[in-house]
């Protein structure tokens, strides 16, 4: 995992490189729908199983719904029971970043798409899941958007 420093904007990073998609405030408001602007864009979070993804197994690949840029696969897909939809690894490390959070008053690693930096979720390590990384990619759905082969 790249980490960027907890005090930079996304913009601000030098590891990994800017937003191929940038648009302004406006422009994601327009875009967005209000729940889907409230978590991609002000990193906010989606109740627990309310989701449409969170307990899907359809076979298909996992894009950001702000850009359309490919970060998931169904493969990598698996049922954490925690309400929101979980996976072990992104398709390629480069299509996500990472930045350290402390907002909540416990630090975690936030998820954001490395297109648009648009907010996914976060990922958790080492809480003991029979997966390949022993990590959880746990994303919001409304930040995903399910391709179907």
């Amino acid at each position: 995992m790249r980490y960027v420093n907890a005090n930079q904007t996304p913009e601000e990073s030098s590891t990994p490189s800017s937003p191929q998609v940038a648009k302004s405030d406006d422009q994601w408001r327009r875009e967005l729908t209000r729940e889907e602007y409230k978590v991609l864009r002000k990193a906010g979070t989606e109740r627990p199983f309310t989701g449409e993804y969170w307990d899907t197994t359809t076979e298909g690949i996992y894009e950001c719904r702000a850009c359309g840029s490919e970060l998931f696969t169904s493969s990598a897909k698996f049922d954490a029971s925690c309400g929101w939809p979980s996976f072990f690894a992104p398709l390629a490390e480069d299509r996500v970043k990472y930045i350290r959070d402390a907002s909540m008053g416990a630090v975690r690693i936030e998820v954001l798409c490395a297109a648009c930096d648009s907010h996914m979720g976060h990922v958790f390590e080492g809480e003991g899941f029979n997966t390949p990384t022993d990590q959880r990619y746990c994303m919001n759905s409304v930040s995903l958007r399910l391709k179907t082969a």
